[in-house]
């Protein structure tokens, strides 16, 4: 593996920016320090004026492979979320078949080990009846279980008590849930079919996936994780309401339930639905701008962990249909980075915030094996960013298959440079470097 020498950096770490290079050797950081530029390296990266993070961890994404490759697949997403500076993401259980089961989590990770730029690693899913495979899961090699409380693609509801409470009560593995009250939501579906049939305006998926479907469906497995001691991380915070449930009293290595804000809810709000229509379509639903601004507000003061995409890309005519078929989700991991920088630019939260809450948070949370910071002697994976060199989202640079983004339009005044992965040179300025591929995440897990 080629050794890189990156010099007169910003390096943005561990809360502090300092000045200075980095030396990369067998795909781990060799050495950081204020001079560094006589050591010889096979490729040297300048980068002065450039600011330099440790890569992304992605704790949610959807990649759709295997069984849903039309929408998206393994190789183009990665790619997508390298060039947007994630080097390590998690993917999720809902494709087809499911993976709830030990032979197919395996499938997927020997897709990846083929086809991924970018590390990863695979939720296990739980379903009504599996409970017995979710207990043999080694949580050394996989990230955590999934309980889906709210119906989503490919539908892998939990929506049996008894069952959920036996997850909660046995499984010794991180729990992520998807919680939303499925009841609520029929209801209020329900009643809105009855006025406008299968067309009902766009505006209104907020008022049918409510804040009070979430609050109580979060509420239910924080109860439960406080109940049986259960290692609980909500996902996709989208109500005020609901970032009330978390706390910011213990250290993040300390905390058994914890919590994640995602892309899409720190920067839209219900008054875009008008623009953006079924593009901004999300479960749980994007809501107001009081909700907008506890769930910043939740992030900054620490109540909510990590900030991840939920990254779920549809075809565009799937997105065109009317409400009732129109799927939910959206891609973003080509532009988590350059959204939270523009917020940054905005006032709204700091660098060293942004890397902790997407590169040293998840790696604390999930217990990943030396990633997540810029430490020697931890793998290379790392990410180098222009914060002034403004390019404007258009469908011709989009990178998910799905050949779409919500950000279209949108000029972003950062830009990603490089992206390291493990070691390797795998982005530079819009060329991928293909012939290495990403590693399987490894967890520091009893």
């Amino acid at each position: 593996m080629k050794s890189i020498l990156i010099t007169d950096a910003n390096i943005v770490n561990e809360g502090q920016i300092t000045r200075g290079d980095l030396l990369v050797k067998d795909g781990l950081i060799h050495m950081i320090g204020g001079n560094l530029a006589g050591y010889p390296a096979d490729i040297h990266i300048e980068a002065a004026g450039k600011y330099l993070f440790p890569g992304l961890i992605d704790d949610q994404v959807h990649f759709r492979e295997p069984g849903l490759t039309h929408k998206a697949d393994i190789e183009t997403e990665a790619k997508a979320a390298v060039a947007g500076g994630i080097t390590s993401y998690m993917e999720m259980p809902n494709t087809v078949p499911q993976t709830t089961t030990l032979d197919l989590l395996e499938q997927k990770y020997d897709i990846a080990s083929k086809k991924s730029l970018a590390n990863y690693s695979f939720y296990f899913g739980a379903t009504n009846d599996n409970l017995e495979e979710i207990l043999k899961v080694d949580g050394k090699n996989v990230c955590g279980i999934k309980v889906f409380q709210g119906s989503s693609t490919g539908n892998m509801l939990v929506d049996n008590p008894e069952t959920l409470e036996k997850i909660f009560e046995k499984c010794k593995l991180l729990i992520a849930t998807h919680s939303e009250n499925d009841d609520i939501i029929r209801n209020n579906y329900e009643r809105y079919q009855k006025e406008f049939g299968e067309d009902i305006p766009i505006k209104y998926h907020p008022l049918i996936r409510t804040a009070e479907a979430c609050y109580d469906a979060s509420k239910k497995v924080v109860d439960l994780a406080r109940k049986h001691g259960t290692k609980l991380h909500i996902l996709h915070i989208s109500t005020a309401k609901e970032v009330a449930l978390f706390d910011n009293n213990l250290p993040l290595e300390n905390k058994r339930i914890t919590a994640e804000a995602c892309i899409h809810h720190l920067w839209f709000t219900d008054q875009d639905y008008d623009s953006k229509g079924t593009y901004i379509k999300w479960n749980p639903a994007v809501k107001t701008t009081a909700d907008r601004e506890e769930i910043i507000k939740g992030v900054l003061d620490g109540r909510i962990d990590v900030i991840a995409t939920d990254h779920a890309p549809h075809t565009k005519d799937e997105k065109a249909g009317k409400y009732a078929q129109a799927p939910s989700g959206g891609p973003l991991v080509q532009h988590s980075l350059v959204a939270m920088l523009e917020l940054y630019h905005q006032g709204k939260i700091s660098l060293e915030t942004i890397v902790q809450k997407m590169s040293h948070n998840p790696a604390i949370l999930f217990e990943i094996e030396k990633r997540g910071f810029i430490r020697p002697d931890y793998y290379a994976d790392l990410v180098l960013v222009d914060l002034d060199n403004p390019w404007k989202v258009t469908p011709d640079n989009v990178l998910s298959k799905c050949g779409w983004s919500p950000f279209d339009g949108q000029v972003f005044k950062s830009k990603v440079s490089h992206t390291i992965v493990s070691g390797h040179l795998a982005y530079e300025n819009g060329i991928f470097h293909e012939g290495t591929k990403g590693k399987r995440l490894k967890f520091l897990r009893n």
